[in-house]
């Protein structure tokens, strides 16, 4: 059969054609809805002091540091936007409407720059874009700014986003590696401001933790009830705040040996072992990171407690050797010093030396914690993995076990038990906070903690 010729293949759209008639219709009627007076963000004043600590480091250079764009999930629907964090921290805008929209910093000066907001303000009503566009019109997907009650919002001058189209090139943040690595290092260190939302991400999740505590009796009769614990902690996350903060893992069994499952379509067997990762992100973008291993039936069994007690002895090591002026690797080489000194003395390595304990382990044991889980990915090691601790800087400290269900080296009791236990920590003058305390961590804890929210 012969290929249709390309002027013959038509989109199909399933819009109606309007009438001029209904167009001018449509134009005409409706009242003036402006936005409160008093709109600008808690954090406007902080973004821009974090704009003046940007400019600084590239005097001179215009600087482009876009929102991103909707990407398709399936056919006409998008994933549901989220702003790139480095947008989110210049400007303190979050929301999903800011698809599209740029940030530029424009030299003004050779120590200085203007920042210039290129949005796409609110539709006017003159024209059919506000109930015809299923993408930006408001009648389709909500109310957004005009650019005067942007520029209150932000304090930021702003412009139409195609005003942006026609500007000369500059370093461009989705592309520019120096750039990517300056914005990344600016945000290692966290202000107060911050501080509070990652507490308040912190807060939130934890109620999800006792949410799905109470919610096993419903998960352990249903056939995929994983899905369901990553279903009611989900709940909690979108009712907080913007939703979780990353994929849920929630891995029963021999799933917890797997680092980041989120297939979450398992079976949960009261015998086994629930490893939980899961973290609220709050509608200003800050995520807490947080893991808890659970037994599915309340108790430990001895196997199960013995396995718990080493990861958090590797823990608790870790987290002393928290404090300003420490290497940030220091933490990780404290928790696997304590693993591998815990196997060789179950007989499973012949000795604590060499990395041999990396098996079992396979990953690091933390990271740099904020608007992204993985928080400033783009620094330069001497500056974050290779370089020291400071105050304000909030990471997470999760060492776990991952003892493969097909591991002939391992003794048949140990294989397909996988044990994380990760905690949210801020670096405080003389050492850390540890900002999820109101969850159990020691194995006696977690009994009593389950019984009492199983019981209520």
């Amino acid at each position: 059969m012969q290929e249709p010729a390309v002027s013959a293949i038509r989109t199909v759209s399933h819009d109606l054609p309007v009438s001029a008639e209904f167009e001018a219709f449509m134009a005409n009627g409706w009242a003036a809805t402006p936005l409160p007076a008093d709109i600008r963000l808690p954090v406007a004043d902080l973004a821009a002091a974090r704009r003046a600590k940007l400019s600084a480091r590239f005097p001179g250079e215009r600087l482009i540091v876009p929102a991103g764009e909707f990407k398709v999930r399936s056919n006409d629907c998008d994933y549901r936007f989220r702003p790139h964090s480095a947008y989110a921290w210049l400007t303190g805008l979050t929301g999903e409407d800011q698809a599209g929209h740029v940030l530029v910093l424009e030299p003004d000066g050779p120590h200085r720059h203007e920042a210039v907001l290129y949005v796409r303000p609110r539709s006017p009503r003159a024209g059919a874009e506000f109930y015809r566009d299923r993408r930006y019109g408001e009648f389709w997907v909500g109310r957004r700014p005009d650019l005067t009650e942007a520029e209150r919002m932000t304090g930021i001058r702003c412009a139409h986003r195609e005003e942006c189209d026609r500007l000369p090139p500059g370093r461009d943040a989705s592309g520019d590696a120096e750039l990517a690595a300056a914005l990344s290092e600016l945000r290692l260190v966290k202000d107060a401001w911050e501080v509070g939302q990652l507490q308040l991400a912190v807060d939130h999740t934890t109620a999800g933790f006792e949410d799905v505590v109470r919610a096993l009796p419903r998960a352990l009769a249903h056939p995929r009830g994983e899905r369901w614990i990553e279903g009611v902690f989900g709940l909690r996350a979108r009712a907080e705040g913007n939703g979780p903060g990353y994929e849920t893992i929630a891995a029963s069994g021999a799933h917890a040996c797997v680092l980041h499952w989120i297939r979450n379509d398992g079976r949960l067997d009261p015998r086994e072992l629930l490893l939980l990762d899961a973290g609220v992100e709050t509608d200003t973008l800050y995520t807490a990171d947080i893991t808890r291993t659970l037994p599915l039936s309340g108790r430990f069994t001895p196997v199960q407690r013995q396995v718990y007690e080493l990861v958090l002895a590797a823990q608790d090591a870790g987290m002393a050797a928290l404090k300003p002026g420490a290497s940030f690797r220091d933490f990780h080489r404290a928790g696997m010093r304590v693993i591998a000194e815990g196997l060789a003395e179950w007989g499973v390595l012949k000795s604590a030396e060499g990395d041999f304990h990396r098996r079992y382990t396979l990953c690091s044991s933390g990271h740099m914690l904020g608007l992204d889980v993985h928080d400033c990915a783009q620094a330069r090691a001497d500056a974050y993995l290779d370089g020291v601790l400071e105050e304000g800087q909030v990471l997470t400290v999760e060492p776990g076990l991952y003892l493969q269900p097909d591991d002939e080296s391992l003794p048949a009791e140990l294989r397909g038990i996988g044990v994380r236990i990760e905690d949210d920590l801020v670096i405080t003058a003389d050492g850390a906070r540890l900002m999820s305390h109101a969850l159990p961590r020691t194995p006696d804890a977690v009994e009593a903690w389950m019984g009492e929210l199983l019981e209520g």
